[in-house]
This record gives structure tokens, sequence and C-alpha cells, in this order.
């Protein structure tokens, strides 16, 4: 049957901002349904809050809106636009959730819109979970024994019939959010409180809990014909009781019999068919091994994080054919080169994936490093093999935590053995390291499967490995024969740990390694539902099915490896822009990445994607084989930059601003003389490698000081430090301080204003197209602070000076591409803070404000030297913006909930959003709307500030009072308020009395909160106050600016209401050039 022609116009719901649990996946199968339906003619109009994604990008879709996801401001736009049809099913839990929203109050009904892809009902049945367990009833598919808890007594009496241990699952929430496994009644009582406020519906899943039972999940692809296929068989190594998304998992099953696969499959059907989703949908079951037993978990009725994994596992694009299933074509109705027709597919593979997850416990303190059913991981890796021990260590090598191998990892190499085994009792995010020095230290096989609950298969596996480890050590300082070499390298040992456990310098074991005829091969993964097209992952076992194309010149494009906190989802965006530019400047364009979720490892996006870890190995391997005109590192954030040196002195051409010049904006010495000698101010500073330096530089430039490491992204490390007895703290705890890598020391600059600006340069001109305006001010990392783009605060004279400054200084370093500059401005005077000569975060979200595509003309300077094409720079106008953009972080502080929710110098958000307005304060208003802390507009509003702040308060509660809040105050801050005149109540704080504080936030008295910390100097703690914050939901404010920005949005809202809504075409057509 041919594709419906009923429908025209097709609204898709994006997944918002990248959070734990929802990352850049769904950019993914957004941006491959758009192309979908577009190919088949369908009209896309796209909402998404985040800026920071390729699905966003005005090209995407006929019509963008970047907008909070809420019920309101879809209903707007529906009510603008007017789509025939919905698709839900591929925006992650956030798409789903609204489109059950949406239907519920009725509003697709209102104006006609059909839910195509997944049945609303479905959606029921998949997420509710009372639905669920009534249909597999219904199916007679068992489930673990479990009953729904409306409130903490009834999730008692349950737990108390099936016996502890037991787990708590909340309906319609994801990556575990909220739930978890408890052991007590206490426990209980703590987790089901947070469970039943997470969800939607106020229902928790009390189930039996099924610990160290096999994980095991499905992809199954269905039509709406019934035609059904099993795209990927996914085993988790970690047992139940580890959430999938920290889960360490292959593909295909490696320890399950073909009859176990078999069963799994017939139930993972009766589901699907059943619930009756058209495209993707993940099935996870547990299996006992002991007696045999198989009961299903749950079921995702979207594409999911798994999906995307199963996708780049296997080549089968789940989201482009969901897409086009959704429209009325069926799986028969789709030709593959290597089966004729899709629903003939099988997965059939001769090769090993494997997932390992990213995590970023070092960024939260007092988080204590354990997994469990809450999801932990920001990102993840996959990789390709021939054997599971190549496919696992190579995985390990792609995690971009400096590791090249399983062994001697930070000090477990010297605790006994009877101490790694009880480190092992707790799964934690080093689990498998630890195993790994187990083993050496003589555990055998069963008392660590005992332990972990992991299959002894992959444990086997491992002793092997650590085997043959052992057999190679006693050639330190010297290469190994030519027989032990081939072997490691079969087993996936890379030359960098083998010359790190050796002592040997890398080098001399790539010589000895080509001298033995021993060199990358490479084999190819068939894309189906193409002709011909595949990407490649190279092996040492078995032979070469790499074919080289000739002709057109290839340029070759480093990816950004997992996503983490401080390189995101922005570098993949401007990896896939380059990609697009490269084509159509007439080259053949090569990506290199190992991350499953993203745009860039898409098949289409590059002529050739080698899957495959970001190590000079690995890139120099694929270097010698493709024989590329250039290599270009600056577009995927710190991974590719460092190997850019090492790169170069193995020949390798860098197209764009050199190595060296990225390496003199890192060397603190070199950019200050050289910001001397241009006479552009920056804070005093110094380096230190011992605590008597660091101390007696920060007597010399006066406390408060910043410090943190050199070569870092993300803030990783950064203080402001007060006095003596913190910098010699800091300096004990400092890690890796080296003459070579010293801790740099800046004077603080106070209340100053914190601005950046991105710049495209050709080494001799430089554009900046527009200045972005921190909210918070310095001393707050700018991936965390919120920004106004253009600025609206700062003066003009301020901004001349800024863009004359950068740019001197993208001429004086011959920037050639993307360069981003931090400034700081105190007391009306600009101070340079630092110069990043490569892409930023903020690129995607000033290509998108500002109407202007950054990441395509930054391509076309760089390859300039190859095209002779002239330089775009001086043809580059002014733009006039008659709107503002204010980008706000999202954080993961609701997933650890131990964790002191302030901000400072390191970066801890996982993403963004972005709120567009007329002015000011209505685009603070969405973009805070848009990272789910919705603003009052009426109520109550508590202010508790420390000494610093106190002299702000005032203005504040003013403006507050005017519209209408009722004031709660603390203390001091009380006093000041009412000292005014301006009505306010004193409350106190929790060690003065009840009632106090928390009463009020548990009672619901409380509508929004500005609260400064007090810092480390007060005996009392006040960080009970924002963690109570996040758990009620209530918007908190930290840092005065924010509640100065949010005083002025609601004002504005009071005043005016809504601006107009407006998609990003047509706010783009609004700006003028000069």
């Amino acid at each position: 049957m041919p594709q419906r022609n009923d429908i025209h116009k097709v609204l898709i719901i994006g997944s918002g901002p990248i959070v734990i649990g929802q990352a850049c996946e769904f950019d993914y199968s957004g941006t491959q349904a758009c192309k979908a339906l577009r190919s088949l003619g369908y009209e896309i109009v796209l909402v998404n809050s985040n800026p920071a994604t390729i699905m966003t990008d005005p090209e995407m879709a006929d019509v963008t809106y970047i907008e909070p996801l809420n019920v309101e401001r879809l209903e707007q736009i529906i009510a603008k636009e007017r789509p025939d049809a919905l698709l839900p099913n591929l925006g992650g839990q956030s798409g789903l959730n609204l489109c059950a929203e949406l239907n519920k109050v009725g509003i697709l009904d209102k104006y006609g819109v059909q839910v195509i892809g997944v049945q609303v009902d479905a959606i029921e049945r998949g997420e509710d979970r009372i639905e669920f367990k009534e249909t597999m009833n219904k199916l007679g598919i068992a489930m673990a024994r479990s009953e729904v808890a409306y409130d903490v007594d009834h999730a008692l009496a349950i737990a108390e019939e099936l016996g502890y241990p037991v787990v708590l699952r909340p309906a319609y929430t994801m990556g575990g959010a909220g739930g978890g496994l408890v052991y007590n009644k206490e426990e209980l009582k703590t987790v089901c409180a947070r469970g039943l406020q997470a969800s939607l519906v106020g229902q928790v899943l009390v189930e039996e809990s099924i610990l160290g039972w096999e994980e095991l999940e499905l992809e199954v692809v269905r039509d709406k014909d019934n035609n059904m296929i099993t795209v990927c068989f996914i085993e988790n190594v970690d047992p139940m009781g580890v959430h999938t998304g920290d889960s360490f998992c292959t593909a295909p099953m490696l320890s399950i019999s073909e009859d176990v696969q078999k069963r799994l499959q017939e139930q993972a059907y009766k589901i699907v068919e059943h619930i009756g989703v058209i495209g993707g949908t993940n099935v996870q079951f547990a299996h006992n091994p002991k007696d045999d037993r198989i009961i299903v978990i749950e079921i995702n009725p979207r594409t999911s994080r798994s999906s995307a994994l199963a996708s780049k596992a296997t080549g089968f694009p789940i989201a482009l054919v969901s897409a086009k299933l959704a429209t009325g074509l069926t799986l028969a109705d789709l030709p593959c080169g290597k089966y004729g027709t899709l629903d003939k597919y099988v997965p059939d593979g001769d090769y090993v994936v494997v997932k390992f997850a990213r995590w970023a416990f070092e960024k939260f303190k007092g988080v204590e490093d354990k997994l469990g059913t809450q999801m932990r991981a920001v990102g993840e890796v996959m990789s390709i093999g021939k054997t599971y021990k190549e496919a696992f260590q190579k995985a390990i090598r792609s995690l971009e935590k400096g590791r090249a191998g399983l062994g001697f990892v930070k000090n477990f190499h010297d605790l006994s053995k009877a101490d790694l085994l009880e480190m092992l009792v707790t799964p934690s995010s080093e689990r498998h390291f630890i195993m790994y020095e187990a083993l050496r230290k003589g555990a055998t096989v069963e008392e660590i499967h005992e332990i972990t609950k992991v299959k002894t298969y992959f444990i086997e596996q491992m002793k092997e490995l650590v085997e043959e480890e052992e057999q190679i050590l006693p050639f330190k300082g010297q290469v190994p024969s030519s027989e032990i070499l081939v072997q490691a390298k079969k087993d996936g040992f890379s030359d960098q740990y083998l010359a790190e456990i050796l002592a040997v310098e890398e080098s001399a074991i790539r010589k000895a390694r080509l001298c033995a005829g021993l060199e990358q091969h490479w084999d190819a993964v068939h894309v189906s539902g193409t002709k011909d097209s595949s990407y490649f992952y190279s092996t040492y076992n078995g032979l070469d099915h790499n074919p080289i194309t000739e002709g057109k010149p290839k340029i070759m494009i480093l990816g950004g490896g997992p996503n983490r906190i401080g390189q995101g989802i922005e570098f993949d965006y401007c990896c896939v822009h380059a990609a697009q530019s490269l084509k159509k400047l007439g080259f053949d364009t090569i990506i290199v990445n190992c991350n499953p979720e993203t745009v860039s490892t898409d098949y289409d996006t590059s002529d050739k994607l080698y899957f495959e870890p970001l190590t000079l190995e690995d890139v120099l391997s694929i270097y010698k084989k493709e024989q590329p005109v250039g290599v270009i590192a600056q577009f995927g954030g710190q991974t590719p930059l460092n190997l850019a040196g090492e790169l170069q002195k193995n020949g390798v051409k860098i197209l764009g601003t050199p190595p060296e010049v990225i390496d003199l904006a890192e060397d603190r010495d070199q950019f200050r003389s050289m910001m001397d000698k241009l006479g552009i101010p920056m804070p005093e500073s110094g380096m230190a490698t011992t605590i008597e330096e660091a101390i007696a530089i920060a007597n010399r430039i006066h406390y408060p000081v910043m410090v943190r490491p050199s070569y870092v992204l993300g803030g990783r490390g950064m203080e402001v430090v007060y006095d003596d007895q913190s910098m010699a703290d800091y300096m004990a705890a400092a890690v890796g301080v080296s003459p070579d890598r010293p801790i740099l020391i800046d004077r603080f600059l106070h209340h100053a204003l914190e601005c950046e600006a991105d710049a495209i340069s050709d080494g001799l001109h430089a554009y900046v197209p527009a200045v972005m305006e921190h909210i918070e001010l310095a001393g707050i990392h700018s991936g965390d602070s919120a920004c106004l783009i253009p600025s609206q605060n700062i003066s003009p004279e301020n901004l001349a000076t800024i863009k004359v400054y950068t740019r001197k200084i993208a001429e004086e370093m011959h920037v050639v591409g993307l360069m981003n500059m931090q400034y700081a401005i105190e007391d009306g005077k600009v101070f340079v803070l630092e110069a990043n000569p490569r892409a930023s975060r903020t690129v995607p979200l000033v290509s998108k404000v500002c109407g202007i595509r950054m990441v395509p003309l930054a391509t076309d300077i760089i390859t300039s030297e190859l095209t002779g094409r002239p330089s775009p720079v001086e043809d580059l106008k002014e733009r006039k913006i008659p709107y503002v953009g204010v980008k706000e972080a999202v954080f993961p502080f609701n997933m650890f909930q131990e964790v002191d929710p302030v901000l400072g110098p390191e970066m801890r958000s996982t993403g963004e959003v972005l709120g567009l307005a007329q002015t000011s304060g209505e685009a603070f208003y969405k973009a805070e709307e848009g990272a789910g802390a919705k603003l009052p507009l009426e109520g109550t509003v508590l202010l508790s500030v420390n000494e610093l702040d106190k002299p702000e308060v005032p203005a504040l509660a003013k403006s507050f009072y005017e519209d209408g809040f009722q004031l709660l105050a603390t203390g001091k801050t009380f006093e000041l308020i009412q000292a005014q005149g301006i009505p306010v109540k004193r409350i106190n704080k929790l060690y003065e009395g009840r009632p106090n504080i928390l009463d009020a936030i548990t009672n619901g008295e409380i509508q929004l909160i500005v609260n400064s910390p007090v810092g480390k100097k007060s005996i009392h703690d006040d960080s009970y106050l924002r963690k109570n914050a996040i758990k009620a939901r209530i918007p908190y404010m930290t840092t005065m600016a924010a509640a100065f920005a949010s005083a002025q949005g609601i004002k504005q809202m009071k005043q005016k209401g809504d601006g107009e809504l407006r998609s990003l075409q047509e706010w783009h057509r609004l700006i003028e050039e000069e």
C-alpha cells in the first residue's frame, strides 16, 4: 500500500535539553525523521527547546520553533501552524509525555491533529504501570511480582508482602528518575516519596527484586501490516540492578543460548503486536539463569537510547525507517541492497559491538560513585571488533579518560585481593577496572561472579587478557617478540597501553608492529535500506575489505568522542556542518568518531565514516590508508585538539589554526606576554607548582583568587580561594601538578560582568557576529551561566573595545577558522580572561540567534589554501538583531540529590535551552520555562542571602513586592527589607526552631527561592534549602544576577504577557544587515 496522502503537514516534537537519560540520541532520531519525511514530500514543523542540536537548524525542517516544551506553548504552535499529524515517538520521553498530555486535555481533537507512529492509548499501555501489567497478564507474559502504590503507607504494605529488597519505579519518567532499589523500610519511605513526586501521575510500582538476573534487550520494528523484524539482540554484561544506560553491553548476545533468544523474540513480538506501535520499540527482559525464568521488565514504545545503539551496531537506521513506516509504507516497500526488501532483514553481522558508558562523578563533590537503577552516565562510546576482546579494549580506549587499557587504573593495582573484592560489592563506574586488578591478584572467576553476578563468560575473557598482560610485563624496557606483539594486537591491546606498561615509546611499538607486517585492516557494516552504503571499523583479525576511492580530494574531520560535561553535542553540531560544507566545496569527507548517539556517526553525514576511537594509533592508520589532503581538528572540542600536535609530528597536515597556536593560548606566560605586547589588560596572575609558590602569588595579587589546573575543558578542578589555609588545602589535593602542568592562579574579578565573543577569522581579519553577555557574574563557568545574545547592558564603548580586542588577538595569533574569546568588565574596564582558537560550545547558539552559518564560513576559510577561494570575512556585515536570545543551562542535580546545587567555576550542566523574544525579560522567562523552572507570576518569594549580597536585597525585594508577591525572609535579610518599609514576614532557618523554611517548602507555601550560599565560612550549612527546592520543584536562584533577571522577566510577563509567537525562520527575517 502506498504512503498516506491525507496528511501533508507533520509536527515533530524534539526531546529538549540534554539531560542524564535523554541525550543526543534523540537529536539523531529527530534529524533522521525530518530527512525521511521531507524526502517523501511532507512539510515538517519542528518544536524543540535545545539550540545546540542539528535538529533545530533552520534548514532541517520547513518551520522550526525553539520554544519551551509544554502543553501551553504547543497549543499556540498547533493553533498557528495547523498540522495534520503529530509524530511523537522520536523525541524521547519528553515527546511521548507531551503527546499524551495534549491528547488528555483535548487539544489534538480540538485542532484535528492525528497521531502517527504510535497510538495514544499505546503510550498508556507502555508507560502506565497498571495498564502495562494488565496487558501482560492478558498476553500470558510473566512479569516481576509487583503492585502499584499511590502513597508511602501502601508501598510499605506491598513491600512487606513481597519481601525486601524491592525496586521502586515511578510511572512516566526516564533514566530511572526518582526510583531505586531499597533494602529496608526507612529507605523505602525516602525513595517512595521522591518517586511519587517525580511521577507525572503520582504512581510508583513496587516490585520484587530480580537483582543479579541477566538483563537482555530486543529492538523490534513493526509496520502497519504487522510485519515484524528484530533489528538487534543486546546483552547487558552488568546484571539487573544496574540501569541499562549505565550497564556495559554487547551485540549480538554472546552468552545467551539460541533457545532463550528465540523465546525472547516470540514474547517481544506478542507485546509489540498487541501494543500496536508502528516503527521501533525497545523491549527489556530479565532472565534468571538458575531456573530459566524469563520476565518482561518494560517496553519503550519509541526510539530510545538503545535504538541509537542498535542502529549503529547493525547499520539499520531505525529512526529513518520508523518515520517512513509511520506514513503508511511497509517494510516490504523499502528496498535494500543486501536483503532485497527490509522485511527480509536479519541481524547477521560477523563482528562484536561493545557499548561502554561515560560518567562524570568527578564533577559532583559528595556524590558516591555508585551505580543502581537510576541512570548516572552522561554519555557512551561504541566500538566494533572481530572478537569480544578486541571490541572491549577498543571501547576502553575510546572513553577519553586518559586510559589506554584496563590495567593500572588509579591505585587499584596496589590494593590487596581482599580489598578489591570488597570494592566490587557495590557496583561503581570503576567496576570492570577493579575486576581486572582482582583477577591479577589471584581472584577466581567464581569469586568475582558470586559478588558481581557478571556472567562467567565475560570474566573468563577478562582473565585471559590479564594472563596475556602478565606474559608481556617481563619485557619491561624493551619491545617484546613479534609473536607476542601480534597476539596482543589481535586481542585488542593498544599501542599506547603496551608502551605504557613496557615503559617504551609508543612509536617503538608502532615501528615493531609495522616491521612484523601487522597493520589495521578494515571491514564494513552494511547500511540496511540502502543500495550499498557502509561504514567501517578496524581489526587486527582478518583481511582488508575497505576499497579506497580515487578522484576528489579528501578531508578528514575528527569527531568529539563521548558526550561528557564540558564537551557535549555542540561539537558534534560543528563536525556535521563541516562535513556538509566540505561536500559543497567539492571534497570527499571522512569522519572518525566513536559516539553512537550522534548525527556525525550517521552513515550519510560524511562520504565515509570510520567508527573508531580517537587515538593516535587509530587516526594515523586511517590517514595512511586514505591519504587525505588534510585533517580538521578544531571542530571536535578537546578530544581532537589533544591529538593534533602528535599527528602533526607524524606528518599529518592539520588544516586551519596550527596546533602550536592552540598551545600558545593555553600557555599562560606566552599568552600574557602577547597581551602585554598588544596592550590588552588581563587580571594579575601567576603559575605555581608548590604550596609555598601558590601562597606567595596569592598574597602578591590579593585574595580572593581563582585557581585551576592548565589544559582542561569545562573548568575541571577550578575553585575560588579566599585565604592561605584554603590555598594550602587546594594545592595539597591537586593531582598531577608538574612543572609542565602547573596550577594557574588569577585575581578574582569582583562584581565583574562576564561576556564572550565568538569570531570567524582568516588570519588577517576577524568578524564577530555578536557579543554574549553572561547573566551570572564572573566566577561562574561560562557553560553554566545563563547568557543574553546580543548583549543588552554592555556600554557601546565596551562593546567596541571587545570587538577591537578580539580582532587584534585573532590577527596576532593568525587564527584560521573559529575562535572564542572570554572577557570580564570590572568598573567599566575590559579584561581578557582567555582565548580559545577553536570551535566553542556557543557556536550553534550564535549561529541560530544571529542567523549566520558560522561553521560553513569557517570551513570555507580553512580550506582556502586548497581551493584558492577568497576569504568571506571582509564581506561580512554588522547585523542588527531586533530580538533577544537567552541561553539557560540545564543541570543534573535532580539525579544527584546529595549534591549542593550551587554554581561555581567548574562546569556541571549537561545541556541548555534557548528562549527567543522581543525583550530580554520575556526571553529569560521563556528560557527558565524551557529549563523546567517556570517562574511564578504570583505567590510567595523567599529571600535568604549571604553578607556580600545584602546591599542588593532592598531593590530586589521592592521589585517582587511591586509585582504583587508576598515576601518571606530570614534573619538579617528580613531586617534589611523591613528597614526599607517593604512588607515582609520573618521565617526561621532550620536551626532556629519550627515552623521553618523546610516546613514552608514542604507545605507548598513558597513559589520562588532566592538564596545565595553562605559558603565555607559559616558554621551552619544552608545547602538543605537548595536541595529541597529541587525536590519540591521550586524555581531557585543562587546568584543575585539571576534573581534580578527573574524579577525583570516576571515584571515583563505581568505587564505585557506573551509576545508574538514566531518561528526561527520568522525571527531571522527580522535581522537587518548594516
